[in-house]
């Protein structure tokens, strides 16, 4: 019996030391407008640390699928040393990693990394939403810890949003209710809130609210060109990072209200739900597991006359999104090519035949650009149709309208670096981020083609050493520290420039060719080699 519970001791320390928060060092304090803060002096980073920060109140009870209201003030000293907890959410993806305690429809808390001491006054700021498809993710994930970015000069936040069910659920009852006669969106809205939260408290952090970008990846890029296109987030942002994604058809573009609704009302029926107050009186558990039970990829976001005015395209080609420095790009192998070919062997009339079946007016053209000279090639194409139509249009897309409908600068990459092995064999990346366990141990994976989806985030946010998932080598050290050092500058400065860094030319409004930048080992700019794929996917899907 001693035995088992020295083990069990062991055990207990182990899992405490993996859910450790940043402890070493000593108490530091902020004053924000709600209050007294107590975070910690990280002697380790040279950074202060502040975590779980209330940016709304919970959105429980009567708030429950409402817009953020803000924060209620508090007495005395609060803690801010642990993560709050994490937005209600499945394992969609695979194991995230994430070190918050727990998850809670009680999750709107952000998450602060500042450089400042002896009175450093207004620095930079990165605000970073993360990805998941909205259905899934959180600000405490290892991959965006912002230490060493904050190393950088630069005061660094990750922000909670609500996800799925809890985030996006659209009904008339619901839009009856809201002062803006719309319902949904619940999660754009609460990275709006801390937004406005970093306007009015971010130089208790040394941080200037007029020096304000903010970035994501896959869902959280989406959410950057949304607040982008949003007018409520005007005059809040003052750069923008996109990885992977934008809110343009097909890639979770915004549904018409009435849509939305209908998808709510459905919703409800289905699961034998007899009226929104019967919800609103459900425990969190109970409507997770009916939406669970579902099998529903998440709600869509809305045009609903107040996040949304209109489409992000419409919006954009009128020149009425926030007009600010946009940096953004793609991977080289977002998805595998065997998404495209629904399991069939990479074979010249299997090729043929899927690309026949989807663009039967069309199929000529997509051959000539998308070629199949040998398997090698079919994959390669395979892979590059698939990517395209996932995610790299839409962000192709988001790219060329600012570009050609602002006065700012707009610079594009593609991350190129292929990602190293996994330490553990019977491990399987997942698609948005975490891991799978193999189902079928000791089957070989396909090599992969390029850098799929996700796989730039902690390279460029400088977390190699905190994803102890792969085993990295000197040159994935290399291209992070010159993919965080690029985002740095232009975070800094709004341009990517500097510090030594093979040049990032600008695109210009009408060039035909413009230019993107390789990241990869050896990192260097070329003049796009493949627009006419997304001059033709952008003709295919309407978004002229």
């Amino acid at each position: 019996m001693k035995l088992l519970r020295l083990l069990l001791i062991l055990i207990l320390a182990t899992n405490a030391g993996l859910m450790a928060q940043p402890v070493k060092g000593f108490p530091v304090r902020a004053t924000i407008k709600n209050g007294i803060l107590e975070g910690v002096y990280d002697i380790k980073s040279d950074l202060q640390v502040f975590l779980g920060i209330p940016f709304a109140q919970p959105p429980v009870g009567p708030l429950r699928w409402k817009a953020p209201q803000p924060a209620k003030n508090w007495t005395g000293i609060r803690e801010a040393k642990k993560f709050g907890p994490g937005p209600v959410q499945g394992i969609v993806f695979g194991d995230m990693g994430a070190r918050t305690e727990s998850m809670s429809e009680d999750c709107l808390y952000l998450n602060v990394w500042s450089p400042s001491r002896n009175n450093k006054k207004n620095l930079p700021v990165l605000v970073y939403f993360y990805g998941g498809g909205f259905v899934a993710g959180d600000g405490s994930e290892p991959r965006y810890d912002g230490a060493s970015m904050a190393k950088k000069g630069i005061v660094v936040l990750t922000v909670n949003y609500r996800l799925n069910i809890f985030g996006f659920f659209s009904h008339p009852e619901l839009s009856r209710e809201a002062p803006y006669r719309a319902s949904g969106n619940y999660g754009l809205l609460d990275q709006h809130a801390a937004l406005k939260w970093v306007r009015e408290n971010i130089a208790a952090f040394g941080g200037d609210p007029n020096r304000v970008t903010i970035a994501g990846e896959s869902a959280g890029s989406i959410s950057v060109s949304a607040q982008m296109a949003s007018p409520l987030s005007k005059g809040l942002i003052h750069g923008a990072i996109g990885e992977s994604g934008a809110a343009i058809h097909p890639t979770l573009a915004p549904v018409p209200l009435v849509q939305a609704e209908k998808t709510g009302v459905e919703f409800m029926e289905k699961a034998g739900i007899r009226s929104l107050a019967e919800m609103r009186n459900m425990s969190t558990a109970e409507i997770f597991q009916v939406y669970q039970d579902s099998k529903r990829f998440g709600f869509p976001t809305v045009i609903d006359g107040y996040f949304y005015p209109k489409t992000l395209p419409e919006i954009f080609t009128a020149r009425e999104q926030s007009q600010v420095p946009l940096l953004l790009g793609w991977n080289s192998a977002e998805i595998p090519g065997m998404a495209f070919m629904q399991g069939q062997p990479y074979k010249e009339e299997n090729y043929i035949n899927r690309v026949k079946a989807e663009y039967p007016k069309d199929f000529e053209e997509v051959l000539k650009l998308y070629p199949h000279g040998s398997e090698k090639e079919i994959e390669w194409s395979a892979t590059n149709l698939a990517s395209d139509r996932f995610i790299a249009y839409s962000t192709w897309k988001w790219f060329d309208l600012h570009r050609k409908h602002s006065n700012q600068k707009v610079y594009r990459y593609l991350y190129s670096k292929l990602r190293p092995l996994m330490v553990d064999q019977s491990l399987t990346p997942g698609l948005a981020g975490g891991t799978n366990r193999n189902a079928q141990p000791g089957t070989k994976m396909p090599e992969p083609l390029g850098a799929p989806h996700a796989c730039e985030i902690e390279y460029c946010m400088g977390n190699l050493a905190l994803i102890k998932d792969y085993a990295w080598t000197e040159d994935d050290h290399k291209v992070s520290a010159t993919m965080l050092q690029y985002f740095a500058n232009f975070i800094i400065t709004g341009n990517p420039n500097g510090n030594g860094l093979p040049e990032w030319p600008a695109a210009e409004p009408k060039s035909t060719d413009p230019p993107v930048m390789i990241l990869d080992t050896e990192s260097k700019a070329i003049r796009a080699k493949h627009d006419a794929r997304y001059e033709f996917l952008n003709r295919a899907y309407g978004n002229n």
